[in-house]
């Protein structure tokens, strides 16, 4: 059984159904839209951390030179399928090191997964490691401490070439005092006539705004925190956009 969650290892092969491309159009959109307007024309280069299986850097992969880091070689198989314009790398957000500089640095909810705040601060690091001054930092966690209610529940069928797949989420705060939060997915796969049902849990990081804010701002970024419209379990989201300053 693998240690770390089996949606990126084992059960990898249901993520295209579970979480297709086309879902993340509208927020590519806004994203692309967002570096535009700050970083101007051309063609910029795009690094994101926690890329996954590269569904939402589809859409930005046709406008900016992109590179994809992600811990989860199965899920960069299928990044690589969808993106093969894009260089793709084996790391950690928290530790890699590519010896490059880009124009944007983006983690999209892969951030939750950093579950203290040394591994958020390292992170961010990481990023501001990647940038050139005056770079752009765009992240966007889905809960915050004020924004978190459990137990939050949802669920969901998708269908496509003969498959079908119905998943449960179930997310709850078990420690309360911590930073961290467990989502347990029940996942209910048929193909080919037979019924597969399997269980993974996930432990995911869980900040107040003001740790977001003030680490940040100790990694060297003017940060503004910016409204967003694509909320994983209605509460308020935000996109954080960050300015890298100048180093001393």
């Amino acid at each position: 059984m693998p240690s770390g969650p089996r949606l990126y290892a084992d059960l990898a092969y249901l993520w295209p159904l579970m979480s297709p491309p086309e879902d993340y159009a509208d927020e590519g959109a806004r994203l692309q839209s967002e570096l535009r307007a700050r970083l101007g024309p051309g063609r910029r280069r795009l690094l994101e951390l926690g890329t996954g299986g590269g569904h939402l850097l589809h859409h930005l992969a046709g406008d900016f030179e992109a590179t994809a880091v992600d811990l989860s070689e199965a899920m960069l198989a299928h990044s690589r399928r969808l993106n093969p314009g894009v260089a793709h790398h084996v790391g950690d957000m928290r530790t890699v090191r590519l010896g490059e500089t880009f124009d944007a640095v983006l983690i999209h909810d892969a951030v939750d997964y950093m579950r203290t705040e040394d591994d958020l601060r390292a992170a961010f690091a990481t990023a501001r490691a990647h940038l050139r001054p005056g770079g752009l930092f765009l992240a966007i966690p889905d809960d915050y401490v004020e924004t978190f209610t459990p137990p939050c529940i949802s669920h969901e069928t998708r269908r496509r070439d003969g498959a079908e797949l119905t998943y449960v989420e179930y997310s709850t705060d078990p420690g309360r005092k911590d930073t961290e939060i467990e989502t347990v997915y029940v996942f209910f796969f048929r193909e080919n006539g037979q019924l597969r049902v399997e269980v993974d849990r996930h432990t995911t990081g869980l900040f107040p705004i003001g740790t977001w804010e003030r680490l940040l701002a100790e990694c060297g970024f003017a940060a503004e925190r910016l409204d967003y419209p694509f909320s994983e379990h209605g509460a308020a989201t935000y996109l954080w956009v960050c300015t890298a300053l100048e180093t001393a």
